[in-house]
């Protein structure tokens, strides 16, 4: 019997300074049976050109006018013939063990509804650079479980960490493409409504480049806001579909309270249904307060508060990708994760 075949799928959009990258991980996979596809969704900065140079190693590349990442991934699973579906965005990278891994547990549970996850790491310029933090979802859980404890601890895995098969892909439906962002939390949470709970497999990994421009990134664009309130709605939803005791609706609140400061205070309505919808779930909920660092500013309002509270840690971020850059061209400009099994030891809390 022939082995199943993993579909790798790579929307990409004006991702050329890091596509290369990406795909020479997914090219360096050491499961023998993989197809890799990406999409080009529109871009503008010669994305397309350089992943056809990949053609010749067949990697499968098509083009599309501009969708968005939910419409591309969808055309991309239309495209895949895989038993089994890795989704890939194109700045990420993953270890060259990760599918097959995640794949010989598969063959072992023989389970289609079985859903499989991994550790994952954030990085700038230098994969080896990765932090790999524990994560109370890195353990086998049932789905009710796995769920409560991402809002518990407002925690999430990255989109790559996931390997679905082609059953449970499709039991799960679309990508839904009214959202703009928390798309991909969305989806999974349907996934894993859909699947028979989580395996989650150690060494496997992936290394989640934290780019200068990010879709998951909502800052004060009410379009993002807007999107990122209609996920949580439906994930809400999904949890009391699973469960509607004390501990799910508590669950619930923690997750309402700790994204309440992303529309608070731009967008009062949505600060206000979320209240109601507190409320529905058995307490209300405390408004955003000024951290230490911020308390200065109180005297020129919420607004100005939440300005600095966007600009600082993005000021920060941009000094520490600077530092990070200047590193990874003296040390060679290093793409690729660390070798089969390697890589920083998980840190401990």
């Amino acid at each position: 019997m022939s082995q199943p075949l993993v579909s790798i799928l790579i929307p990409a959009y004006n991702a050329g300074e890091w596509l290369p990258a990406t795909l020479e991980s997914a090219l360096a996979q050491i499961w023998p049976r993989k197809e890799i596809i990406v999409l080009d969704d529109g871009s503008r900065d010669g994305t397309l050109a350089l992943a056809r140079g990949f053609e010749p190693r067949g990697v499968r590349i098509l083009t599309q006018e501009n969708q968005g990442a939910a419409a591309t991934r969808n055309r991309l699973f239309t495209l895949c013939q895989g038993d089994y579906v890795q989704w890939l965005d194109a700045d990420d990278l993953l270890s060259p063990d990760k599918i097959e891994r995640q794949m010989r547990e598969a063959q072992r549970l023989a389970n289609p509804r079985a859903l499989f996850s991994c550790a994952w790491g954030r990085f700038l310029y230098r994969p080896a650079a990765a932090r790999f933090l524990p994560n109370p979802l890195y353990q086998d859980l049932d789905r009710a479980e796995w769920i409560l404890r991402k809002l518990e601890n407002n925690t999430y895995l990255q989109t790559a960490c996931w390997l679905v098969s082609r059953e449970l892909t499709a039991a799960a439906g679309p990508w839904n493409t009214a959202l703009l962002g928390d798309d991909d939390g969305e989806y999974f949470a349907r996934v894993l409504l859909a699947s028979d709970g989580v395996r989650f497999v150690p060494g496997s990994r992936v290394y989640y480049r934290i780019a200068p421009a990010s879709l998951a990134y909502i800052g004060r664009s009410e379009r993002k806001m807007e999107a990122q309130w209609r996920s949580m709605q439906l994930t809400i939803g999904y949890v009391r579909s699973l469960d509607d005791g004390p501990r799910a609706r508590a669950a619930c609140r923690t997750y309402l309270q700790n994204w309440l400061g992303a529309f608070y205070p731009d967008r009062m309505d949505l600060v206000e249904q979320a209240q109601a919808l507190a409320r529905e779930l058995g307490a209300d909920l405390r408004l955003p307060r000024a951290s230490w660092k911020y308390a200065w500013l109180k005297p020129l309002g919420a607004a100005a508060v939440k300005r600095a509270q966007v600009a600082l840690p993005g000021a920060k971020l941009a000094a520490r990708r600077r530092v990070d850059g200047i590193l990874w061209r003296l040390q060679g400009r290093p793409e690729l994760p660390p070798g089969t099994g390697c890589g920083p030891e998980m840190e401990r809390a």
